[in-house]
């Protein structure tokens, strides 16, 4: 029987060759990868948009300007419409799935009015969409060295400069990313 390892709570890092100009130098987190397959959150693509603008939008009150002002991340392109936090542990929010001891994925409004009003996570990442792959279509992609796997580092998601994530998350594995500059190999 083969043993089949999925990269749940683990970072895939964009290679350099990777030309998909979706997914060229990102860092996404994978929140779930089974057999049927896989579902991420990129960390280190922001968009043009403040959390604030994304509170004014839906009506929530705020009042704490430094939430206001964190950027918001495209997490992927499928479903953009859609909100995602990646967050510390906290409370359960209404719709919240708990990818590790670490972090947690909510989806509901009422983290977001928590968050507005200075109570949410102490750590928390707001996405808009995010990034799937159909039946073993991560495993293919793998193979022919479109990604990097490295294991989860919270500080890489929350304490990390943006532009700094993608070659922090490949140096937790001692690989200094933007040296690669062709695809690896085979043996």
């Amino acid at each position: 029987m083969i043993e089949i390892n999925y990269l749940n709570n683990q970072f895939i890092v964009a290679m350099p060759a990777l030309a998909d100009p979706v997914f060229s130098h990102t860092v996404t987190f994978l929140c779930q990868h089974t057999k049927d397959g896989a579902l991420g959150i990129m960390i280190n693509r922001p968009v043009n948009m403040t959390l604030g603008e994304i509170f004014t939008q839906m009506n929530i009150p705020i009042k704490s300007l430094i939430a206001a002002e964190s950027p918001v991340f495209s997490g992927g392109p499928v479903h953009q419409e859609r909100g995602f936090v990646l967050h510390s542990p906290s409370k359960r929010w209404q719709a919240t799935m708990s990818v590790s001891e670490d972090i947690y994925l909510t989806t509901s409004r009422d983290i977001l009015e928590a968050i507005a009003v200075g109570e949410g996570p102490e750590h928390y990442l707001v996405a808009l969409g995010y990034a799937g792959w159909g039946e073993g279509q991560l495993e293919k992609e793998m193979v022919a060295n479109s990604w990097l796997t490295t294991p989860l580092g919270t500080e890489v998601i929350f304490e990390t400069p943006i532009d700094q994530r993608w070659s922090a998350a490949a140096g937790q594995i001692g690989i200094d990313i933007n040296k690669l500059t062709t695809p690896a190999g085979h043996a």
